[in-house]
């Protein structure tokens, strides 16, 4: 009988962060404790280790996932525990989980089985209060704007195009579209707003792409909030109020140190989606990493089609970052999945569906190696797979002279990444990498979007709603048009219609609206029915959670 995830988090054996702080090289003087097994790492270490070498760059990604997700942030817990089995001071880097999808469909996310980040409860739950001080910028922001047009609007604030909205770390689908202001004149102007999930804020995105506390504040003036009634933009700075939003992050903006359930550092930080955002923690968090250790191994969201592109496209560019090797995670389940075979019939054998699925790892392998960077698959296995399933991955890996590894760090922790730790070290030595982006950000926000949708979705063309199209000659009128593209896309196939499995062909990209993310730095392109703020499933992942009166939390994951 195995253990539940939770019960496994909980037997674990953590030593005080003090010392995990101590194994890559942190003082006391460098930490600040939030309890015994947690704490915040100050910005000056950055500043202090400017001329030390940086270590490797390792991201994990995946093919695209199944609902239940296929053991991404497993992997790359279990890959960073493997590490340190071969002798290589590795530094894990993390988003931090969201309390919508913790209470929603996906309950807690800090890895599984034995390779885990702990104290898991804490992680999954309110950490040390990056979310909430996020969603409270976020907020100051919105209430300011109201409270601007109520005092007389020197700004000219047209209500009817306010584009900041506010957030809640929590899925509500009652709040996507509500209105505000009713009660009569002291509560303000009636009008339309909405509430978004924390993690789609542009606040989030601003936290996770700032490369310092001067640089953050600049990124909160620049956020377009609105336009005047002769059409112009209105920033967050024009308010005046970027000060006070970057005072709220003074410490959300440093990352967070914990452990894994072998005593290896992990960072964690930051959390945007990357279905809605660009899905992955800070560039202060990674640059950390790569300082404290001779490894960095980080994870971007959901499919290389989503996540690994924005890692590349708008973090790697922000941050000046160069990947040295990408680790991609792909199951048995996932890619039977592709090839057609249903939820329930996933445990069962079917080789015929692997070779129509497995169309979608070649596809993931085809796409990472666009940006000149190696690959190594990774197999995450499931107990339900068979040996001619895991045989048939690994024989189509080797036909296209790319390594792949049997992951079992699941139900084995480091011990069973220990092949793929070497086979990435391997990769590292033997194969340099010659990262490149995959478009020019100066080039036209309609070439962007169609390099990416051709290039790494594998789409036909491009349509644009007239609602876009208007958008887009309104962004490139205020000169806002030269930057990175951010695409918000279901996360299920490489198309924008979840439906649409495998490697699809023919298809077209539908984009339904195009915003600005002034201040974070990049434009956001909305296809499909992607929702903003999510809601919670029939049966939430919270009906099945409890504390018990001697304080043990039950059900979490």
């Amino acid at each position: 009988m195995f253990k539940t995830d939770i019960e496994i988090a909980q037997g674990a054996k953590m030593e005080p962060i003090v010392k995990i702080a101590e194994k890559i090289g942190l003082s006391e003087d460098d930490i600040e404790l939030y309890g015994k097994y947690k704490c915040k790492i100050g910005l000056d270490v950055l500043k202090n280790a400017e001329n030390k070498q940086d270590g490797k760059l390792v991201l994990v990604t995946a093919i695209n996932p199944t609902a239940a997700g296929e053991g991404k942030s497993t992997v790359t817990v279990g890959l960073g525990q493997a590490m340190w089995k071969e002798n290589k001071k590795a530094v894990i880097a993390l988003r931090e989980p969201s309390l919508g999808p913790v209470f929603g469909i996906k309950g807690g996310a800090a890895g599984g089985g034995y390779a885990q980040v702990v104290p898991m409860e804490d992680i999954n739950l309110h950490f040390t209060g990056d979310m909430h001080a996020i969603t409270s910028t976020n907020n100051l922001l919105a209430a300011a704007i109201d409270n601007h047009i109520h005092q007389g609007n020197v700004l000219g604030i047209d209500s009817r195009k306010i584009i900041f909205k506010r957030v809640m770390d929590m899925n509500d689908r009652a709040l996507r579209h509500i209105v505000v202001g009713l009660g009569g004149k002291p509560n303000g102007f009636v009008r339309e707003d909405g509430f978004m999930i924390t993690v789609a804020s542009e606040i989030m995105a601003i936290l996770c792409l700032s490369t310092s506390l001067s640089d953050l504040k600049e990124r909160m003036g620049n956020i377009l909030v609105a336009h005047n009634y002769e059409g112009n933009p209105v920033y967050a700075k024009d308010l005046g109020v970027q000060g006070a939003m970057a005072l709220l992050m003074k410490d959300a903006i440093k990352p967070n140190l914990v452990q894994t359930l072998e005593n290896t550092p992990a960072i964690i930080h930051g959390g945007p989606f990357a279905n809605i955002a660009h899905g992955c923690n800070s560039i202060i968090a990674t640059k950390m990493a790569l300082k404290l250790g001779d490894v960095a191994v980080t994870e971007a969201g959901f499919g290389a089609d989503l996540g690994a592109e924005k890692f590349f496209d708008i973090k790697c560019r922000y941050g000046g970052l160069k990947p040295d090797c990408v680790v991609l995670v792909a199951t048995v389940r996932a890619l039977k999945n592709h090839g057609g075979v249903k939820k329930e019939d996933l445990g069962a054998e079917n080789l015929e569906a692997l070779s129509k699925g497995i169309a979608n790892l070649e596809k993931q392998i085809e796409n990472i190696k666009k940006f000149n960077v190696p690959v190594v698959v990774a197999i995450n296995k499931f107990i339900a797979d068979s040996e001619a399933e895991l045989k048939y991955i690994e024989d189509f890996c080797k036909e296209r002279n790319v390594k792949v590894s049997l992951s079992e760090v699941w139900e084995k922790g480091g011990e069973g990444g220990r092949d793929l730790a070497r086979k990435v070290l391997q990769t590292m030595e033997e194969e340099k990498s010659n990262f490149s982006v995959l478009y020019d950000e100066k080039d036209s926000i309609k070439d962007k979007i169609s390099t990416i949708a051709k290039e790494i979705y594998g789409a036909a063309g491009v349509s644009f709603t007239g609602a876009a199209q208007k958008q887009i000659k309104e962004i490139e009128s205020f000169n806002l048009d030269k930057l990175p593209i951010c695409v918000a896309k279901t996360q299920y196939s490489l198309s924008d219609n979840p439906s649409l499995l495998g490697r699809p062909e023919g298809f077209e990209i539908t984009v339904q609206e195009v915003r600005v993310s002034n201040g974070a730095g990049f434009i956001v392109v909305q296809t499909g029915s992607i929702m903003t703020m999510p809601g919670l499933p029939k049966a939430p992942a919270a009906n099945k959670m409890d504390i018990l009166e001697s304080g043990e939390i039950v059900g979490l994951f």
